[in-house]
């Protein structure tokens, strides 16, 4: 199959640069239609060795379009489990480029699901973001167990949130609070607790504390 190339519709690009504060170009590629042209490259993807399957997602990521760093981190969150970890940290520097919410937030999710996949993983791949000087990167370390329910390391997650607790920066914030919100479905008393004992920012309380308060009302 040979490279996929995207349709641009310049009547919906402008408001998805619009959506995205013109900080990239896009084609005007919306997600329903991404997905339906990916498919079988995605397929096709799972057949190739891990050294194409860089070669590919490098490739696809230095496009400029926004909807191709979109696909580079598809074919990465299809792969993921696939890949060893040392395979997996040459990723880091590539989630380093390009950054916004969007493409942080779908990287994180490759990177929940191996940890998911190979829980004694976990200290590795969360020493690559904790602490690093970029705070996108940080994000990724508060939210990089965000969907792992009861197996989430609490010694990690409060090492990430309070290493951040005095950042201003609000994507940071959100994501302390996002953090907080998705495990107190689990645990909210755990929640409550630390957010009682930690001077969190109000963003970061008022994100974490929303399904505590829906919780309250039943």
């Amino acid at each position: 199959m040979s490279r996929l190339s995207f349709d641009p519709d310049p009547i919906k690009a402008t408001p998805m640069a619009k959506y995205m504060k013109n900080k990239f170009l896009f084609l005007g590629v919306q997600k329903p239609l991404r997905a339906k042209a990916e498919k079988e490259l995605l397929k096709e993807s799972l057949t190739w060795s891990v050294a194409k399957l860089q070669t590919e997602i490098f490739y696809y990521y230095q496009l400029e379009a926004r909807e191709y760093q979109y696909l580079a981190i598809d074919l990465f969150n299809q792969n993921v489990l696939r890949l060893n970890l040392e395979e997996l940290a040459e990723y880091v520097p590539l989630v380093a480029t390009k950054e916004w919410w969007d493409s942080i937030d779908a990287w994180r999710k490759g990177f929940n699901d191996y940890i998911k996949a190979y829980p004694e993983s976990l200290t590795e791949v969360f020493s690559w973001f904790y602490q690093a000087e970029d705070f996108w990167l940080r994000r990724i370390s508060i939210t990089l167990q965000l969907q792992s329910k009861i197996k989430t390391d609490l010694s990690l997650l409060e090492q990430a949130i309070l290493f951040d607790q005095q950042t201003p920066e609000f994507f940071i914030q959100k994501a302390i609070g996002w953090a907080l919100r998705e495990y107190s479905k689990i645990n909210p008393v755990y929640v409550k607790n630390f957010i009682a004992q930690n001077n969190l920012s109000r963003l970061a309380v008022r994100e974490g504390s929303k399904h505590l308060k829906k919780a309250s009302k039943k």
